[in-house]
């Protein structure tokens, strides 16, 4: 994939992202993308409308996916998510055979804004566990950033 496709793939998890903080959840979008450079599958948080903690963009995504291709394995796929993933979803992304996690905001990031994150990088997570997955992170980090202030702004102002 090129800088052009991975910011015109962000550009779509960022609208799954708003369409998630449209329906009052947290500011987290993904889109997985196979091979072929064909969307499979999106989602954004769903933690609050599920009361399901493990809801998260990432793994709804996964989820569709799976489902999509009648299998647990997403070889080959990129995943592209809003915010670099946490433990969970690294551990979930690794699992499916998901070769290569795009990201805007870093952990960070959304710690910085409020979000209550394990502040351990993707980059540690694959190092530690000897993964294969390649990362690259800050694709379109400020438009990914806005998303979570945006959230928290209208957190505060009771809209949301």
């Amino acid at each position: 994939m090129t800088k052009k496709d991975d910011e015109k793939f962000m550009m779509e998890a960022i609208k799954i992202c708003e369409k998630g903080i449209q329906q009052g959840q947290t500011p987290f979008g993904a889109v997985i993308v196979d091979p072929t450079g064909k969307i499979i599958a999106q989602g954004h948080n769903e933690v609050w409308k599920r009361t399901d903690i493990t809801a998260h963009g990432e793994i709804v995504a996964i989820r569709k996916a799976n489902k999509k291709l009648g299998s647990i394995k997403l070889k080959g796929c990129t995943i592209y998510s809003t915010t670099e993933p946490c433990p969970m979803c690294f551990s979930a992304i690794h699992w499916a055979g998901i070769k290569r996690i795009v990201y805007g905001a870093s952990i960070s990031d959304a710690k910085r804004i409020g979000f209550n994150e394990l502040q351990i990088s993707n980059k540690k997570m694959k190092l530690m566990g000897k993964s294969k997955i390649k990362i690259t992170g800050g694709v379109l980090r400020d438009k990914c950033v806005e998303q979570l202030k945006r959230w928290k702004r209208l957190k505060r102002s009771g809209t949301y």
